[in-house]
């Protein structure tokens, strides 16, 4: 089978996810290489999703390891088989790979919820907000650079899945541009608060429980549970975490945010306030 010169963060997850597969049955590469009838490079690839694997060969692995949960097998088959050519691969060699593995993960996405202290989430920003973002990129991005970046976060605006966003004042006073900008994006949030599939959450500065919220965090929600991702966005790029603890903790840590966050219908009048200050 042809080897992918850069895997996918979609590829790189089933091989992740197929290691912990083996490493909980207690299996060498070696020994599930020869359960597979293979050699231990083979397994290595596929683990490390730099060469694909059939749905044959999924089925027998999670065989061999003794999964016993079909739904999760059947998970990983669909991601095995999935030959998906989104939109994003327009962009592949114009924008770092980590923009394409975002695209593609939303794409896939059942549900995504979001904690934002600074900024408003990209994923509801206006034009000239995340224009005014990514202009606070050192070094510099080119004008070519930031026309890329505004055109991949606009396409990356079509939601159509359950998003869920608790988004603290501090984001919605903090001007990144000017006050125009900022009176309409606190505008776009108040007509994206109108859609039935959209939620907006406001935590006040003087609301209690603010310490739950220091930091941002992206939860994507997958076809199983484990099968979940959380982004975490760093100096050096987007971090994906898929270590099932973790995930654990990260979904009870948005839970405790969302309760002492403002009501949908509070926000909206929160943030209509707000909009009238500017």
């Amino acid at each position: 089978m042809v080897q992918r010169r850069e895997p996918t963060a979609r590829q790189m997850r089933l091989g992740v996810e197929l290691r912990r597969l083996r490493e909980a049955a207690g299996l060498t590469t070696i020994e599930a290489a020869a359960l597979l009838g293979v050699n231990r490079v083979q397994i290595t690839h596929i683990e490390s999703g730099i060469t694909g694997v059939s749905e044959q060969r999924v089925r027998r692995l999670a065989s061999h390891y003794a999964c016993t949960d079909q739904e999760f097998v059947d998970a990983l088959i669909s991601m095995a088989t999935d030959r998906t050519r989104g939109w994003w691969e327009e962009y592949r060699g114009l924008l770092p790979t980590p923009f394409l593995d975002l695209s593609e993960l939303e794409h896939h996405a059942r549900f995504q919820h979001h904690v934002a202290v600074l900024y408003v989430p990209g994923l509801l920003q206006t034009e000239d907000y995340a224009r005014a973002v990514f202009s606070d990129r050192l070094p510099e991005l080119t004008c070519d650079e930031m026309e890329l970046r505004i055109q991949h976060r606009k396409a990356r605006q079509q939601i159509s899945i359950p998003y869920k966003a608790v988004i603290h004042e501090a984001a919605l006073r903090i001007r990144v541009s000017d006050r125009a900008a900022s009176k309409a994006q606190l505008t776009r949030l108040l007509e994206l608060s109108e859609a039935d599939h959209i939620t907006l959450r406001v935590i006040p500065f003087d609301l209690d429980g603010f310490a739950r919220a220091s930091s941002t965090m992206t939860y994507v929600g997958g076809p199983l549970p484990k099968l979940d991702t959380v982004v975490r966005d760093t100096p050096h790029g987007s971090v994906f975490i898929d270590a099932e603890a973790q995930l654990g903790s990260y979904r009870t840590r948005f839970h405790m945010v969302e309760a002492v966050s403002l009501e949908p219908d509070q926000t909206r009048d929160f943030i209509h306030r707000l909009a009238k200050e500017l």
